[in-house]
C-alpha cells in the first residue's frame, strides 16, 4: 500500500521510515514534511535512492498541499507524526503549536476524508500522540487509556485537542482511526534540544549540563526503535477507534539519567575525575507548569496486540550514545545558527 507519513524527516518519523522500508519492502512511503528546524533530510540519506520512498515538501497548515500529495500518490493510509513537540518552545510562543498541531491535524483529517469518502473503512489513519496529554502524576499511579486528559502546557494542550479531533472524525464520519500515546522517546536522530542528546553533546564539548529545578521529575523512557515496532503493531493489528498507550517500562528521574550519562561519557571520553562531566551539572530555574511524573501503563498493547519493548534503558542508552559519538558531523550540522540563539535564551548559557 501507499502510506503517507507526516513529519518523516523528524526524529521519530525518520526512524519509522528506516524501520518500515526494511520491515515492509513492498509498501510505498510518502514523507510529507515542512523541514522546520527539527526536520532534517540528512536523517534519510540512506533511503533517498529507494524506489519505494518519496519526499514531498509540504506544510500541514496549507490544505492545498495535502490535497496535492493525496492526488499525486493515491494515498491508502496515514501515519500522522508531524507536530511541534518541544514544551519549552511552546511556552515561548504557543502559536505554531496551535497552527500545526490543531489546525494542521484538522486539514489532514478533512483531506483524507475527502479522498477516501467512497470507502472510508478501508483506509487507516494512525494518529501519534503523547502521554503528556494526561497531565502529571504523583508518586503513585499510572496512565491508562482511560485516564482523563489534563494537559498542563501549550504543547500538550494542542496535542490533546488534536486527539479529540481524530476521535470525533472516527465517531462522526466513520473513519478508520487509531490513536497512540507514547512516553519519552530517545535514540538516533533526536534534535539536541531534548534531554538525552543535549546532555551528550554538552558532555563532549565540556559545556554546562542544565537541569530544571531539583531534577527529580520522573519520565518513562522508550527507545525509538521499540516505538516504531509498536506503531507497526497498531497499524496492522489495532482495532479501529481504539487508543493504545506505548511505554518503555523504564521510569527514571531526570537527574539520575543525567548522572548516568555523565558516568558513561566519562568512560567513553577517558575523562579524569577533575574533568568529570558530573562537574558540569547546573540546576537552573524550573520551567512553568513542569509536570512532575509520567508513567505509562502499556498492558493493553502488550496483551491485545502482542507487542512489548525490547530495550531496557541501559542497553538503549548505550546504543544512543554510540550513535551520537559516531555522528558528530550530524550533531554539528543541526546545532548551528538559530539553535545557538535558542539555547542561550532558554538555558542562559552558550
Amino acid at each position: 500500500m501507499v502510506i503517507l507519513i507526516t513529519g518523516g524527516a523528524g526524529f521519530i518519523g525518520s526512524n519509522l521510515i528506516h524501520y518500515w522500508l526494511e520491515k515492509h519492502p513492498d509498501d510505498t512511503l510518502v514523507n510529507f514534511d515542512a523541514l522546520t528546524y527539527a526536520g532534517n533530510p540528512a536523517n534519510l540519506a540512506g533511503v533517498e535512492s529507494n524506489s519505494n520512498y518519496h519526499f514531498f515538501h509540504g506544510d500541514l497548515r496549507k490544505k492545498e498541499q495535502l490535497d496535492e500529495v493525496f492526488e499525486r500518490y493515491s494515498i491508502d493510509a496515514v501515519i500522522h507524526l508531524a507536530a511541534e513537540s518541544h514544551v519549552d518552545r511552546s511556552i515561548n510562543d504557543p502559536s505554531p503549536f496551535i497552527e500545526t498541531n490543531i489546525n494542521g491535524t484538522f486539514h489532514l483529517l478533512e483531506v483524507a476524508r475527502k479522498h477516501w469518502q467512497d470507502d472510508l473503512k478501508s483506509h487507516r489513519f494512525v494518529h501519534v500522540s503523547t502521554d503528556e496529554v494526561y497531565g502529571s502524576l504523583g508518586k503513585d499511579g499510572i496512565f491508562t487509556e482511560e485516564t482523563p486528559f489534563a494537559p498542563n502546557s501549550p504543547y500538550s494542550s494542542s496535542k490533546a485537542s488534536s486527539d479529540h479531533l481524530v476521535r470525533a472524525w472516527h465517531h462522526t464520519f466513520g473513519m478508520d482511526i487509531l490513536v497512540t500515546h507514547c512516553s519519552n522517546n530517545y535514540g538516533p536522530f533526536q534534535f539536541p534540544e531534548k534531554l538525552i542528546p543535549l546532555m551528550i553533546r554538552n558532555c563532549i564539548h565540556q559545556d554546562p549540563l542544565p537541569v530544571y529545578g531539583d531534577g527529580l521529575q520522573i519520565r518513562d523512557w522508550l527507545y525509538v526503535e521499540d516505538h516504531c515496532e509498536a506503531l507497526d503493531f497498531v497499524f496492522h493489528k489495532g482495532e479501529s477507534g481504539e487508543t493504545y498507550n506505548i511505554g518503555g517500562l523504564n521510569e527514571w528521574e531526570n537527574l539520575s539519567m543525567v548522572r548516568h550519562l555523565c558516568e558513561v561519557m566519562d568512560s567513553e571520553l577517558g575523562n579524569s575525575p577533575e574533568k568529570s562531566c558530573l562537574n558540569l551539572i547546573r540546576h537552573i530555574r524550573d520551567r512553568p507548569g513542569h509536570d512532575r511524573r509520567y508513567a505509562i501503563d502499556a498492558s493493553k498493547i502488550c496483551k491485545q496486540l502482542g507487542w512489548k519493548p525490547r530495550h531496557q534503558i541501559r542497553e538503549g542508552l548505550e546504543k544512543t550514545l554510540r550513535w551520537y559519538l559516531d555522528h558528530q558531523d550530524w550533531v554539528e550540522q543541526v546545532t548551528s545558527g538559530a539553535y545557538r540563539d535558542y539555547y542561550r535564551k532558554h538555558y542562559g548559557t552558550d
